[in-house]
């Protein structure tokens, strides 16, 4: 039996994009024949996964982790919502954001190196990542996360699998996570009125001011009491709060 190079892997997984492993078994069948080892792979996976990178990921899940103080998000994306729902998929999903909050990688790049494991694929996150494809026949990728240590206590709530939300806190867990609950429904832009963006707090002021103006149109056209400018303004203030 041919022996098998780290070499003819590396080589064969340039030519189908597939998972290191499978490479390697592929070889081993084909007795180190990279044209048979090709073809078995191109029989085994279709190609897919090289034919599906390309492929635009618009659905996918969200998912959590905490351990302690330290935590984080995920976001991975697929092109259907049919596979936010396959077990491989999630089990990727759920190990991935694992290995964000115990691993700190710097990137997603960084993420796909971390070694893990499944359903045969690895010895790398993005060696199982690419297995996936191949198998499910969808293309899937990590698209962003967010990592929490900075010591504080922590409350994750998820709305279904497409919002997610960490809360740092002090205090009683339960109102951390009804707090979690409300970010998530409500998408606030800061934390507190002060940390609101400066050109947020104008575009409202514009909005207010152009809509008093229109009431006092309105009220001068129908011969009713036009407001005064301090009510007017107290108006355009209230608005804006």
């Amino acid at each position: 039996m041919a022996a098998i190079t780290a070499s003819m892997v590396a080589e064969l997984r340039g030519k189908t994009d597939a998972p290191m492993m499978e490479c390697k078994r592929a070889l081993t069948e084909a007795d180190g024949d990279m044209a048979k080892a090709e073809e078995l792979l191109r029989v085994k996976l279709g190609s897919k996964a090289g034919k599906a990178a390309g492929r635009i990921t618009a659905e996918g899940v969200v998912t959590s982790y905490i351990d302690g103080g330290v935590g984080a998000l995920l976001e991975v994306n697929c092109e259907t919502d049919f596979v936010t729902k396959n077990d491989s998929f999630l089990a990727l999903a759920n190990a991935a954001v694992e290995l964000i909050a115990k691993n700190n990688p710097a990137d997603v790049a960084a993420l796909g190196a971390l070694p893990y494991a499944q359903d045969g694929f690895g010895p790398t996150l993005e060696d199982v990542r690419k297995g996936l494809i191949g198998k499910i026949g969808e293309n899937m990728s990590f698209r962003r996360f967010k990592r929490f240590a900075s010591g504080s206590k922590l409350a994750a709530y998820l709305h279904g699998t497409r919002i997610g939300v960490v809360v740092e806190f002090e205090g009683d867990e339960t109102a951390a996570k009804d707090v979690a609950m409300h970010v998530a429904a409500m998408k606030p832009v800061a934390l507190s009125s002060a940390d609101v963006p400066a050109e947020l707090v104008a575009r409202e002021r514009s909005v207010a001011a152009a809509k008093a103006a229109e009431d006092a149109a309105v009220a001068t056209a129908a011969g009713k009491p036009v407001q005064s400018d301090e009510i007017v303004a107290k108006r355009i203030e209230g608005g804006v709060q």
